[in-house]
């Protein structure tokens, strides 16, 4: 099995099962969980930046949920057992995060995050009914051209990020214009693909009878998943609407 998302690995589910077993259900609800902790501090700090006025006043929040998502989107990679712990806390700095940036763009563009917020789930609800019709099916041939693309995206906001230490960052990642907007409509793509590779990495995980703490995992990479989906949606709308 292979998936394009970073924290799905072709082998997070060779694992022997003990005990009660993953389930599709669980999953979902777990998945429902963490969206549910991603929106309480987004509103939090979405709520922080309107009643100030002042970009300054949240700035150590969305820093807090992007370094402590980062560190504990690792230890939950590397420490699948304790999803059920981790995969929380990730998802409560998340929001964080998420809250912050979606406040900043709606401070620009008004009217913005509610239609970033109705593709995402709208992108979701699609293919994932595209998946179970079998109207799109994960293929080695798919998986192996959409992982490949993820990770160049990757390397390629790597690189971006370190040349801006230099002044001197790739220019059509963040700005507008015509190779900016087909960029970014090239990484919403991806991004939606690896939905399909999600549900067909999970969907596996379940047959194969993995442990009941891989619900919690499985639910932490679909919501990675969709908060990346849901950032690249809001970047791309920004660059059109500029």
């Amino acid at each position: 099995m292979r998936s394009g998302n970073p924290v799905l690995k072709s082998d997070t589910f060779d694992i022997a099962p003990e005990g009660a077993r993953m389930t599709l259900g669980g999953t979902v609800n777990k998945t429902a969980i963490l969206l549910a902790l991603v929106l309480i501090t987004a509103i939090y700090t979405w709520g922080r930046f309107y009643s100030t006025g002042n970009p300054a006043a949240i700035m150590p929040l969305v820093w807090t949920g992007a370094i402590g998502g980062l560190v504990m989107c690792l230890v939950t990679v590397f420490k699948k057992e304790w999803a059920g712990v981790t995969a929380p806390i990730y998802a409560l700095l998340q929001g964080f995060l998420v809250g912050g940036l979606s406040a900043f763009y709606e401070a620009s563009f008004p009217g913005i995050v509610i239609q970033a917020v109705g593709l995402t789930f709208g992108t979701l609800a699609c293919l994932l009914m595209a998946y179970k019709s079998g109207l799109i099916k994960a293929t080695e041939n798919f998986k192996l051209g959409v992982v490949a693309a993820t990770g160049g995206i990757a390397l390629l906001y790597l690189v971006s990020f370190a040349m801006s230490f230099f002044g001197k960052p790739i220019g059509f990642i963040h700005e507008g214009g015509v190779f900016g907007i087909l960029f970014s409509g090239f990484v919403v793509v991806i991004a939606a693909l690896n939905l399909v590779l999600d549900f067909d990495f999970i969907e596996a995980g379940a047959e194969h009878g993995a442990p009941k703490y891989m619900e919690w995992y499985g639910a932490f990479g679909l919501t990675v998943t969709l908060i990346w989906l849901y950032l690249e949606i809001l970047r791309l709308l920004a660059k059109l609407r500029r």
